[in-house]
């Protein structure tokens, strides 16, 4: 029985891990014997798996030799790609720092030209400002100007018409005087010529 579990289980092993039940159905075994076996087989497996001869020392020196020429090689090949990497990322830093300082110094730019054109408008603005007051007090000024001389000139308008008001009544006066005298005259003048 037990050489028909480890022969199931080394057949089985070569395509997947054996399992009790794999086990169990190639062997034509009991649950409780497949069980047992293959655990033994386990066992014995790893531990053989384990087991080392020994070296002889020839062999060992040639293997250290070996290792140590692979290592060198090793070292050699990865210090020169370590050069070409760190080459390559040493000019790539100094792309971008280059590129970091220019995009630095048009952000400069860009915001003291931001800053002047804010300060032109502002004092463009204080100036309009500045400049509406300025219009302002003087339209103010102006009809007040206006105002006043309005009224001076409704005051001259009616001084005037007063003037003339009181002409008229000297001229109708007069015109009655004259028309008085004229009368006087006239009866006078025609018993001369008579």
């Amino acid at each position: 029985m037990k050489d028909r579990v480890y022969t199931a289980a080394e057949q089985i092993s070569a395509e997947r891990n054996p399992t009790v039940a794999t086990v169990r159905e190639a062997a034509g075994v009991s649950n409780a014997d497949a069980t047992r076996f293959l655990k033994e087989w386990r066992t014995e497996r790893d531990s053989a798996g384990s087991k080392i001869a020994a070296t002889p020392a020839t062999i060992t020196e040639q293997a250290l030799h070996l290792a140590g020429t692979v290592w060198a090689e090793a070292l050699h090949t990865a210090t020169a790609e370590h050069a070409i990497i760190e080459k390559a990322w040493r000019e790539e830093k100094t792309h971008k720092d280059r590129e970091i300082n220019e995009l630095a110094a048009d952000l400069d730019t860009a915001t003291r030209t931001h800053q002047e054109a804010l300060k032109e408008l502002q004092t463009q603005a204080e100036e309009s400002n500045q400049a509406a007051r300025d219009n302002a007090t003087a339209a103010a000024e102006a009809r007040e100007q206006l105002a006043l001389a309005d009224r001076k000139h409704t005051e001259e308008i009616g001084a005037l018409k007063s003037q003339v008001a009181e002409a008229r009544a000297t001229i109708e006066t007069l015109q009655h005087t004259q028309n008085a005298l004229i009368a006087r005259i006239e009866p006078a003048s025609n018993q001369t010529k008579k």
